[in-house]
């Protein structure tokens, strides 16, 4: 019989993701963005998901139209080792957004003297990356047992503040505007279900979260998932 000690050498060691929950509040029946990921996918073929990915090295160099609130910088920064890694994450769940779905969280800017290929077409629109109305709701790390692992952090966006018209890259499928009590029907990952859970909670009290002073995070030990706030 495997030991855990076993199985936690041979996970795979979590990299760093950011990921994009974007709301429409539509009245009582608030919709979310989500795409399905391809059935060729190693990881989590055919679930359905936000859009996002891991963190890039030009997401350091690329330069935001507005940055972070200090509110959001602060609880990011907790577990971003530097001030530097926790704005390059919200970068990198913008750039993923709009890669894999055209969209667009941006702020007008005149396109900087030096941008890094990645980054070229979203600063080609006339706007940069907006992240002054991102919020940061949760961070969950892939259980040790899954074949490709991430330390992922959720931001969370108003889906009406932003711009473009949806052209998946063909990473995601069949992505749409879907109401959250849909969503919780499809095929999902256990931490998707709880972010769902998380975005109707803010939801229905705004002000309440804002006033939190920490987030959820979530991982799994020995075979159990835990939450702890940070």
């Amino acid at each position: 019989m495997t030991t855990s000690a076993e199985e936690k050498r041979r996970a795979p060691r979590p990299r760093d993701a950011a990921t994009l929950v974007l709301v429409r509040k539509n009245g009582k029946n608030p919709a979310v963005l989500m795409g399905q990921r391809h059935s060729k996918m190693a990881f989590l073929p055919d679930h359905y998901v936000f859009p996002g990915g891991r963190l890039d090295r030009a997401d350091y160099h690329a330069r935001p139209a507005r940055p972070l609130t200090d509110r959001v910088h602060d609880l990011v920064g907790r577990t971003a080792e530097s001030p530097r890694k926790a704005q390059a994450l919200a970068m990198a769940a913008v750039r993923e957004t709009f890669e894999e779905t055209g969209l667009v969280i941006g702020h007008p800017m005149e396109r900087p003297a030096r941008v890094p290929d990645s980054w070229a077409p979203f600063y080609e629109t006339g706007q940069g990356p907006d992240l002054d109305g991102l919020d940061y709701i949760t961070r969950a790390v892939t259980p040790p047992f899954r074949n490709r692992r991430f330390n992922a952090r959720f931001f969370l966006a108003d889906g009406d503040e932003i711009s473009g018209r949806i052209e998946g890259s063909g990473e995601l499928l069949h992505i749409d505007w879907i109401p959250i009590t849909e969503a919780k029907k499809l095929q999902l990952p256990g931490i998707t279900h709880i972010v769902l859970d998380t975005v109707e909670k803010i939801l229905a009290a705004p002000e309440d979260w804002r006033k939190r002073g920490t987030v959820p995070a979530y991982r799994v030990l020995h075979g159990k998932r835990v939450v702890e706030h940070e």
